[in-house]
């Protein structure tokens, strides 16, 4: 038990840092031409198809392995003083991991399909690339009902058996209540659950390593 929660509260801190790391990518480094035509677009697809893969690997692949450790963490650490509450949590849990990870496999597989493509028929390809990234923000990455009824569930339950801080569950009500508001198609909602995820994250990873040296 105490190795899982440590082990759970690292897992944690690095879904943390997945998340800044995600952030910084894509607002400082990555500047696609989305004022060009799709032979342009699919030429920078081309030209940075090793790291676009890498960064979807660990965005989504990655996170979606050490979400599924926490999981089990809170899951063992809640089920005790809430236990209905704690098992729905981690079904929510669990096919939110499926969901990330799957979101990952299919941006890799349809970009490098999209660029293939893009070789002979550029228009075509660039329909499939909009369908493949669709799909993909649909499954995980601009949809988050499915992560935001898990934390919601989470600090409902650790609330009922006074499992984790009172501060940081009502954090959580929070951070959850927007996830379920993504049900909504607005980017400003999404950006607010991911920054406030990174928050909840980080709080939990640290009240994990100091419950267990406890």
């Amino acid at each position: 038990m105490s190795n899982l929660q440590k082990t759970g509260g690292i897992a944690a801190l690095i879904e943390a840092i997945i998340y800044v790391s995600a952030f910084v990518f894509f607002g400082a480094f990555w500047s696609s031409p989305g004022g060009g035509d799709a032979a342009q677009q699919f030429a920078f697809l081309a030209e940075n198809k090793t790291v676009l893969s890498i960064v979807n690997l660990v965005m989504y692949v990655l996170f979606g392995i050490v979400l599924a450790v926490l999981v089990l963490a809170l899951h063992e650490r809640l089920k005790k003083g809430a236990p209905t509450l704690s098992s729905l949590a981690a079904v929510f849990g669990v096919v939110w991991v499926g969901l990330v990870i799957a979101s990952g496999m299919i941006a890799n597989i349809g970009l490098g399909a999209a660029i293939d493509l893009a070789t002979t028929e550029p228009k075509q390809a660039m329909t499939m690339w909009r369908t493949v990234y669709t799909v993909v923000e649909g499954l995980g990455g601009g949809n988050e009902v499915v992560g935001g009824l898990w934390v919601l569930l989470i600090s409902i339950a650790a609330l009922q058996s006074q499992a984790l801080p009172k501060a940081f569950n009502v954090v959580g009500l929070f951070v959850g209540s927007v996830g379920v508001l993504t049900v909504y198609p607005a980017d400003v909602l999404t950006e607010i659950f991911g920054v406030s995820q990174i928050v909840w994250f980080s709080w939990l990873g640290v009240t994990l390593l100091k419950s267990n040296e406890t």
